[in-house]
């Protein structure tokens, strides 16, 4: 990825992702506040109009989703951000945008629920990210920064994503990530001149009729045409764009495969060095697209037999795709936590050296 500079900046995550979407060439955002994704908001009100770009505070975050709807599809560059209950808010709008086929990014820094749950990190938003979230046949693409660094990387991807494939795109970090400071290196700043022609937009034509979009089709047989044709570009996306990080699986058979993103997959590095010196050989693996997950990359690093240890901020919501992913050929278990505990390095060490255990046991 280019980039202005090497010389790394101390952001808190939330900061960074700001930045990195306005160097990516966001041209409007429209936001509401609510923790922990304050600092986005408030970054964007004080850079977003400097740089000469669309700033506004919405009265709602159904409001907010419904602007960067339009805009979009005016030719804009569009994003908004929230948390967990604000993101349940724009969720008819995110369908809204995937019938219409209209790029946009969405920026969820999640913490405790359900309901108002907490202002804690967590990562319960899974099923909602990865399943649709809303109302009808269509998904997201899903990103799951790790770290600050990622998140402006991941962010900046997901404007250019959102473009090719014409989809809303999810960047999705637990609190920790968003509230975090680390060093980053942030992308080459693009010009508005810079970016990609949207030849599709109600603006495109400088002609007396008009373009409309919308996701309406009132005929059955053209709507599921219209679905089907999506479902086939879902397609070119799970070939194409489908990331995910594997650790220790380089150096011969592992004993036990750890499965986490975000926060999770950072305390899992912890658990994986510890395991080592207790003379256990630990698999990392890690999703970086929620949605696509990377089902047959990790089903290739599972070996037949060996455990297989889902760690997540939930009470068992990543493990579904772990499951179906493994497709039975390896036993699957779950620690999980909920309401904003994050698990320990010491706490999943023990419990995959226990799994590890009794596999030997009962091979």
């Amino acid at each position: 990825m280019c980039r202005d500079n090497q010389e790394k900046q101390l952001m808190k995550g939330n900061e960074a992702i700001a930045e990195a979407a306005i160097r990516a060439g966001c041209g409007a955002y429209f936001g509401y506040p609510i923790t922990p994704q304050n600092e986005i908001i408030a970054y964007m009100a004080a850079h977003m109009l400097k740089r000469g770009r669309v700033f506004i505070q919405a009265e709602s975050e159904i409001a907010a989703i419904n602007m960067v709807y339009g805009a979009s599809a005016a030719g804009a560059r569009a994003m908004t951000s929230s948390s967990s209950p604000g993101v349940s808010l724009k969720q008819e709008g995110i369908s809204y945008a995937a019938g219409a086929d209209i790029p946009l990014v969405v920026v969820n820094v999640v913490r405790g629920g359900p309901g108002l749950g907490s202002i804690a990190p967590s990562q319960s938003d899974y099923f909602q990210a990865t399943r649709g979230g809303g109302h009808g046949d269509y998904h997201s693409l899903v990103l799951a920064p790790k770290s600050v660094q990622e998140s402006a990387d991941l962010t900046y991807l997901a404007f250019d994503l959102a473009d090719r494939y014409r989809i809303p795109v999810m960047v999705l970090l637990d609190g920790v990530i968003g509230q975090m400071m680390e060093g980053v290196v942030l992308p080459k700043e693009r010009s508005l001149a810079e970016l990609p022609p949207r030849d599709w937009t109600v603006g495109a034509r400088i002609r007396r009729d008009s373009r409309h979009i919308s996701s309406l089709e009132l005929v059955p047989e053209q709507m599921e045409a219209k679905t089907k044709a999506r479902f086939l570009r879902y397609e070119t996306i799970k070939t194409a764009e489908t990331r995910f990080e594997a650790l220790g699986f380089d150096q011969g058979a592992v004993d036990l495969v750890l499965v986490a993103y975000g926060t999770s997959a950072r305390v899992c590095l912890g658990a994986k060095q510890l395991a080592a010196q207790a003379g256990f050989t630990l698999g990392l693996f890690r999703p970086v697209t929620l949605w696509p997950f990377p089902a047959e990359a990790l089903n290739r690093r599972v070996p037949g037999g060996t455990p297989v240890l889902t760690v997540e901020m939930s009470l068992g919501q990543l493990v579904e795709d772990v499951k179906l992913a493994v497709l039975g050929k390896a036993p699957v278990a779950l620690l999980g936590h909920c309401g904003g505990v994050i698990p320990t390095e010491e706490e999943v060490f023990a419990e995959a050296a226990r799994l590890i255990r009794e596999n030997r046991r009962n091979p």
